[in-house]
């Protein structure tokens, strides 16, 4: 298939709507989650659903229908950034952008957990937007508008966990060990 003729899922309606509704969510859900529960597990939804659908689920198809990602990198801020990704991942996407599905729907599916889990998928997420602002303009907008609200949503899960915690639980150290 030519570069021309491959078409890629990202390129429909469908896809861009998804991301956007879940963008929205994610960001009220941001605003409200230190005051409502019911805001939190909005939050984790429109996080979990944002990658395990809009991310992992959205390269299975990709690479099951040819896509080989060689021109995602094109707009890259950095020279070095479309030349590293031109040479490694084009000859590899099944096994690369298979990892990346496997990570996105890990963390889709921790967000959704609760608990420790949606920390520690937050705290994913976090990393992964902090990479992508790399690959272009378009991926900068969306790192600038969803980084504040994914630190809103992991401190709000912080302090839930840490609320509902027993107050007379207290931690003591012996000899370097919590017991």
């Amino acid at each position: 298939m030519s570069e021309d003729e491959e078409a890629v899922m990202q390129d429909f309606v469908f896809w861009q709507v998804l991301w956007l509704v879940c963008g929205v969510v994610t960001i009220v859900a941001a605003v409200l989650a230190r005051r409502s529960r019911r805001w939190r597990y909005a939050g984790r939804a429109s996080v979990g659903v944002l990658f395990v659908i809009g991310g992992a689920l959205l390269h299975v198809l990709n690479l099951a229908t040819g896509a080989d990602y060689a021109g995602f990198a094109d707009p890259a801020h950095f020279e070095w950034v479309t030349d590293a990704w031109q040479a490694v991942v084009p000859s590899n996407a099944v096994l690369l952008i298979g990892l990346l599905a496997a990570f996105e729907a890990a963390v889709g599916v921790m967000a959704l957990c609760g608990g420790r889990w949606t920390q520690l998928a937050y705290a994913g997420v976090v990393a992964f937007y902090l990479a992508l602002w790399l690959f272009g303009w378009i991926e900068t907008v969306w790192v600038l508008a969803m980084l504040a609200p994914m630190l809103l949503l992991l401190r709000a899960e912080r302090e839930a966990a840490a609320a509902s915690r027993p107050t007379g639980q207290v931690k003591a150290s012996v000899r370097g060990r919590l017991v």
